[in-house]
């Protein structure tokens, strides 16, 4: 390894990259969400709290402004990437995800938040209102994983422990 981090305090979940890919952050299975400097083997920043869930799934939005994390309490948190702060007003429930990494992603326009669920249930969030804007049975069995077609925004590609990966329009 060239550069190997400290110790986070279990194993890490996730690694994502923020702020023009200058830093990245981190979550874990002690709860946490740590920002590193790519080149510097100490976290900068530390969040922790008695209430936070572990997180095993994050994206960043297209803009690069926002972080999306799933926790396992069934809901998706968001933090602004500038200073890695919760943004209280963005959290989107409604699915069950807890024993499960499924992953969550925006739309290539920020207009909306997408997960999949244990149920195989696939999860529409309207961005701006927190409020879901669809809901569907997408798979038999947890739905693990949903993601836009970049290209054609109007598509949708959901897989699921059923063993399919399916195309939605």
């Amino acid at each position: 390894a060239v550069v190997s981090t400290q110790s986070t305090g279990g194993p890490v979940n996730t690694v994502t990259f923020i702020e023009r890919n200058i830093s990245f952050v981190s979550t874990s299975d002690d709860k946490s969400i740590r920002v590193w400097d790519w080149d510097i083997p100490v976290d900068r920043k530390h969040l922790a709290d008695p209430g936070m869930h572990s997180i095993p799934s994050c994206t960043i939005s297209p803009t690069g402004k926002w972080l999306a994390c799933q926790s396992m309490d069934n809901k998706i948190t968001v933090f602004a990437t500038q200073k890695l702060r919760l943004n209280r007003k963005k959290e989107f429930k409604g699915h069950m995800v807890a024993g499960y990494a499924c992953q969550c992603n925006f739309s290539p326009d920020s207009a909306y938040l997408v997960s999949g669920d244990a149920d195989g249930r696939c999860f529409i969030w309207d961005w701006k209102t927190t409020k879901v804007y669809k809901r569907f049975k997408a798979h038999e069995g947890v739905c693990i994983g949903c993601v836009w077609l970049p290209h054609e925004t109007s598509k949708l590609v959901t897989c699921g422990w059923d063993g399919k990966i399916k195309l939605w329009d």
